[in-house]
């Protein structure tokens, strides 16, 4: 899963990216520090696997990862190729979803591109940009559409989906915001707009507020409406204590938490709701070679969670050995598990369930 970080200059974008990464992307008082995508890659913390390893102290432990990407600042214009605008644009186009994040906090010493604090103000201008970029595309297949469309009447559905969704971004819409028939959305996934990907708005909050509860800050509560609204994720998130944790052991993160009174990281609670954005899950492996979580979409069947391991798995899968991990851990091992004859074995048509236990059979 890749994840592009987006906001405007002096958000503490490159900060929460430094934060979750320890990536070392520069981070100053002014725009442009980030000309390059920085790109950090995350293991996504996972206690089952912790006690998997227990149980067969394998060589070799690992985790899902996700792969962050920090995109320099976006500016009004950017669309035009304003601020470097175009080669940011499109690294964006390649991640699976953003997260904006949004300056909901007062600062005298940290200057704000547009001279004031305003979240809502500062996500349409880089939504704008987004969809200025996206319509582009929109009008270009348009063109080819209905070229097409003279010789193919089956097109017409096509035709007018692209226009309702120009019309709807002419009024400041975006794509993600729209709803969809099934057929609408298999046409809109074969088309690459940035305005339609899905989306976590960080609300980047003060460190004195970490404690309190954020619809007591009036910046978040307007920027969770609009996120509503949207059916978006929203996450209160404070860069720089996330920067600090950064740099703590797990005993001193523990008195740090309880300190402050929380429970987790923002980073956990980020890989969390990325998860929940996407339809993502993890389906186990273990054994004394290795344990691994195995990250898929919900819903995908056991030959093709096998092809995530090999494509030879999901070509000769012959089936699923398979035991949900709270069951396997209940019993106390595999052995017992086999003893008393909880292994299922499942076929093609099985849908794997997050922390499922999982042996492929397979045979080519």
């Amino acid at each position: 899963m890749k994840l592009g970080i987006v906001g405007l200059p002096n958000v503490g974008k490159s900060t929460l990216f430094n934060a979750i990464t320890n990536a070392g992307a520069e981070s100053a008082n002014y725009p442009f520090c980030t000309i390059d995508p920085n790109v950090g890659v995350v293991a996504v913390p996972d206690s089952r696997l912790d006690v998997l390893a227990e149980m067969y102290n394998p060589e070799k432990y690992t985790p899902a990862v996700i792969e962050f990407v920090d995109i320099a600042g976006l500016v009004k214009g950017a669309s035009q190729g304003e601020g470097l605008g175009n080669k940011f644009l499109s690294h964006i186009r390649e991640v699976d979803a953003i997260i904006h994040v949004v300056r909901c906090f007062e600062d005298s010493n940290i200057v704000h591109v547009d001279g004031s604090i305003d979240p809502l103000r500062d996500v349409e201008t880089i939504n704008m940009e987004l969809i200025l970029s996206d319509m582009e595309i929109l009008e270009r297949r348009l063109d080819r559409t209905k070229k097409l469309l003279k010789g193919d009447k089956s097109l017409e559905s096509e035709v007018a989906l692209i226009e309702r969704v120009i019309a709807a971004m002419n009024e400041g819409t975006s794509a993600r915001a729209l709803d969809y028939t099934e057929d609408e959305a298999a046409i809109m996934d074969d088309i690459p707009l940035i305005s339609r990907k899905k989306i976590i708005y960080a609300a980047n909050i003060s460190e004195d507020a970490v404690s309190d509860d954020p619809m007591d800050n009036p910046y978040y509560v307007k920027l969770k409406e609009y996120a509503d609204a949207e059916g978006s994720e929203i996450l209160p998130i404070c860069a720089s204590i996330e920067a600090e944790i950064a740099e703590l052991d797990d005993e001193e993160k523990a008195v740090f938490f309880e300190d402050l009174g929380i429970k987790e990281s923002g980073l956990d609670r980020l890989i969390k709701a990325s998860y929940r954005l996407l339809g993502l899950i993890s389906y186990l492996t273990a054994g004394p070679k290795e344990v691994r979580a195995w990250t898929i979409t919900e819903g995908t069947k056991a030959p093709q969670a096998a092809g995530k391991i090999h494509s030879d798995f999901e070509r000769g899968f012959i089936r699923a050995e398979i035991i949900g991990f709270d069951e396997l851990i209940e019993v106390g091992g595999m052995t017992q598990a086999k003893e008393k004859g909880l292994i299922r074995s499942e076929g093609k048509e099985y849908v794997i369930k997050d922390g499922d236990v999982v042996l492929f059979r397979f045979n080519v």
